[in-house]
């Protein structure tokens, strides 16, 4: 091997700790920093001087019953309506395979048993994540002349849900439900938003 390939080898070789450490560090400042941002987010809630709708985030649901976390979210939307805050509720999200209820349907279902009438509920299937949900939303409010809309979700969702909203176009504030935002769930949303950010929401929820 020539002379300057050795020598160009190990330059490169001694430069390969040096830039692992500067990644890491740079990666461990930005994770934290957004940790911080989604932790800090998780306690604010924007619903007070209401919007046109409330969209509520689908969540898993067992044969058209909602589950506790979605029930949780239902609820909370359903206490923006009887306040007068929303005039309109939307439901959102597909179903799983082998599911015979979409979480729209059973949501919908769920806040009709609770009084709403029909003519103020908005059902809307397509999508499987929260991006898709929200990519959704944006595309189909403008038909019921919806101009804004108020997030109903469990509150470590906060701070990726307003970044969602932003791409996709939507004028949305934030009302969480009373659910404490654990450390793991803290830790897994610090991690997509913070990939988010970098790909793009559109783009990591394709892959």
């Amino acid at each position: 091997m020539p002379l300057v390939l050795i020598k160009a080898l190990k330059w490169s070789l001694r430069w390969v700790p040096i830039l692992l450490i500067w990644f890491l560090a740079i990666s461990i400042i930005y994770f934290g920093i957004t940790y911080l941002q989604v932790w800090m987010a998780s306690g604010s809630d924007n619903s007070a001087d209401g919007a046109d709708a409330a969209v509520v985030l689908g969540a898993a649901q067992y044969n058209g019953e909602p589950s506790p976390v979605f029930a949780a979210r239902l609820d909370r939307a359903y206490d923006l309506y009887a306040d007068g805050l929303v005039q309109i509720v939307i439901t959102t999200g597909s179903n799983q395979p082998g599911d015979l209820f979409t979480q729209g349907k059973a949501g919908y279902d769920y806040l009709r048993t609770k009084g709403i009438p029909d003519e103020h509920l908005v059902v809307i299937v397509d999508g499987s994540s929260t991006y898709e949900e929200l990519a959704a939303t944006s595309r189909q409010i403008a038909r019921f002349g919806i101009k804004t809309v108020v997030l109903v979700s469990d509150s470590y969702h906060t701070f990726r849900l307003r970044q969602i909203s932003n791409e996709v176009g939507l004028d949305a504030t934030v009302a969480p439900t009373s659910g404490k935002a654990g450390f793991t769930h803290l830790m897994r949303e610090t991690f997509a938003a913070g990939l988010g950010r970098i790909f793009g929401y559109r783009r990591l929820d394709a892959r």
